[in-house]
């Protein structure tokens, strides 16, 4: 049903998980934990699902909160949980306080959890292509330093996203990153000319390894490629299906 990182679950102050698609009651292209509420899926089956997943944590489930995300560059501090009719318009969010669990949701973009359990201050972003590019994950990091964390402290951690193998991207993408000196290294060609293969989990830790963190790891799970543990939306659109499930991953204080 979930998945931990060595590196977040050595700290007995901190929970987290990397949930998969299974362990839920949605059914069809939602199987089984969809934890999406910008899904079409059945609200009380997310509900449910997402009530499994706050338990999961230790934690009832109004504690599990999530952004309206946006693919921006925006992260917000959050205090108490907000109802789910009240979300900000964000991408990354932080937190001093024991008992909320910051969760984001994803389907091939990057999903990055990250702790200074010294400062008790954790936080977590969505990071697709857009909010990576914009500055998604420097802008978590600044939040989580105003509560008090020093980035040289932080460990982040990126759990199931797309590989590099499975990301092919037209010329009008890579344009996008030609102001980066270091974005070549990212892209290799493939099989269909003008186009070519994006290594979003090597962007995120090269972003990171830049910003100045304690410590990155990449647990390199492919969204695409495991279709038994993971819900992806290239693959949906790829099988023409009308939609797709959303994964959550999770981290708290303990309280």
């Amino acid at each position: 049903m979930f998945i931990e990182a060595p590196e977040l679950s050595s700290y007995s102050g901190v929970r987290h998980a990397f949930f998969t698609r299974q362990g839920g009651v949605s059914e069809g292209v939602y199987a089984s934990l969809n934890g999406g509420l910008g899904s079409s899926d059945d609200p009380a089956r997310v509900a449910e699902n997402r009530r499994r997943m706050a338990a999961q944590l230790g934690l009832p489930a109004e504690a599990l909160v999530s952004v309206h995300q946006v693919h921006s560059a925006e992260a917000v501090i959050v205090d108490e949980p907000f109802p789910q009719t009240a979300r900000p318009r964000a991408d990354g969010m932080a937190t001093n306080r024991p008992g909320i669990a910051l969760a984001v949701t994803t389907a091939d973009c990057g999903p990055v959890l990250f702790a200074d359990p010294e400062a008790g201050v954790v936080g977590a972003a969505h990071a697709g292509w857009r909010g990576a590019r914009s500055g998604i994950l420097e802008g978590t990091l600044q939040a989580m330093e105003r509560l008090g964390a020093r980035r040289g402290r932080i460990v982040a951690v990126l759990g199931p996203t797309i590989s590099q193998a499975a990301y092919e991207v037209g010329p009008d993408f890579a344009a996008a990153f030609r102001d980066e000196a270091e974005a070549p290294r990212f892209f290799r060609p493939s099989g269909k000319p003008g186009h070519a293969q994006f290594d979003l989990p090597g962007y995120i830790g090269w972003r990171l390894a830049r910003a100045g963190i304690g410590a990155f790891a990449d647990l390199a799970l492919c969204t695409y490629g495991d279709e038994e543990r993971f819900f992806s939306f290239r693959r949906t659109t790829h099988r023409g299906e009308p939609d797709y499930g959303r994964l959550i991953s999770a981290i708290a204080l303990t309280p």
